[in-house]
């Protein structure tokens, strides 16, 4: 809620600070090359120290708090600072975060645990921007809004806070369910990521498909939001779906995420409104599947020990190909 619901307004608000749009693009490709690239060190780290609360709730500090202090900004160099700062706290908490929910997993299912929690992050997602927009219904600016976000941020933080000392050692969830495992990250593993790279790099953002929609009017201009509402909307249930699923067949679960949704690309890029609306719902069933079962597939090729490197590489490795990959695809768009 906090960190999303700010990226909606950034762009525009570095623009009132007298950011050119250069600059504005450049900040944004820079703060997700760190997002992802810092990624693979901070699994590293969380694996060599085991200090995985440590890490997560510094990085969710530095993520979260870097959004109210937007307020002070007087200057866009400020500004763009605490985005690059905020992308920095996620690449931080992640792969130790993602380490913690494989070890809860182990008691309600990995499953269901990734799959939870990709359905919490896009309700989140959802309503923060819809919190701002009321702000800016009744008159409110942007400092009011980077204020009122300091609330779920706080939230966030205590909530991290009382898990931390209700379950202090998240290893011991896993430790009485431990199947023998192989050591390190095997051959498995690194065939799963080479189909996890590949997936990334074909699958269209959606600043492109509203790109599309708009270049060619197949959706109207005012129904593009409710579109990716839509597209949410699917995102959240399939994570919970495909969790469920993936706790009783396993690694077959992806593949079955894959199908269903390899077929929104024609649906939206060549259908009508009708069609395209289709379409989306299908993107975001894949994206529901990629956000929760493909983590939760960690846990089954790698040992605990060394969970965090496998998520540092996994989540660079993804983040990285569809930062390239889409940058590619949207210079082709533009010139088609």
């Amino acid at each position: 809620m906090t960190y999303e619901a700010a990226r909606s307004i950034n762009g525009p608000y570095l623009a009132i600070l007298g950011a050119s749009a250069t600059a504005v693009g450049i900040i944004a490709g820079l703060g997700e090359l760190i997002g992802y690239g810092l990624r693979m060190i901070s699994g590293y780290v969380s694996d060599k120290t085991r200090r995985y609360w440590l890490i997560t709730i510094f990085g969710y500090a530095v993520n979260l708090l870097a959004v109210p202090l937007m307020v002070l900004a007087g200057h866009w160099e400020i500004a763009a600072a605490l985005m690059v700062m905020e992308r920095l706290g996620k690449a931080i908490r992640t792969p130790a975060r993602d380490v913690m929910l494989s070890h809860a997993g182990s008691q309600i299912g990995t499953g269901w645990a990734f799959g939870l929690h990709e359905a919490m992050d896009q309700i989140g997602a959802a309503s923060g921007p819809l919190i701002l927009a009321l702000v800016f219904y009744y008159k409110g600016g942007y400092k009011t809004a980077y204020t009122i976000l300091a609330i779920p941020a706080v939230l966030a933080l205590i909530s991290l806070m009382f898990a931390r000392f209700s379950y202090p050692q998240p290893a011991e969830l896993e430790r009485a369910f431990r199947q023998v495992q192989p050591e390190g990250m095997k051959r498995n593993f690194w065939i799963y990521m080479a189909a996890v790279a590949l997936l990334a790099a074909g699958y269209a953002d959606f600043p492109l498909i509203a790109f599309h929609f708009k270049k060619t009017a197949v959706v109207d201009e005012s129904l593009i939001p409710l579109f990716y509402a839509a597209a949410m909307i699917s995102d959240a249930v399939a994570a919970l779906i495909f969790g469920k699923l993936f706790d009783r067949i396993g690694l077959f679960t992806v593949a079955i995420g894959v199908l269903c949704s390899v077929f929104f690309a024609p649906l939206v890029f060549l259908g009508d409104w009708k069609l395209s609306l289709a379409g989306m719902v299908l993107w975001g069933i894949g994206m529901g599947m990629q956000e929760s079962v493909m983590r939760a597939a960690i846990a089954q090729l790698v040992p605990s020990e060394k969970r965090g490197s496998a998520y540092g590489v996994f989540n660079m490795g993804y983040g990285l190909f569809c930062l390239f990959s889409r940058k590619a695809i949207f210079q082709i768009a533009q010139t088609a």
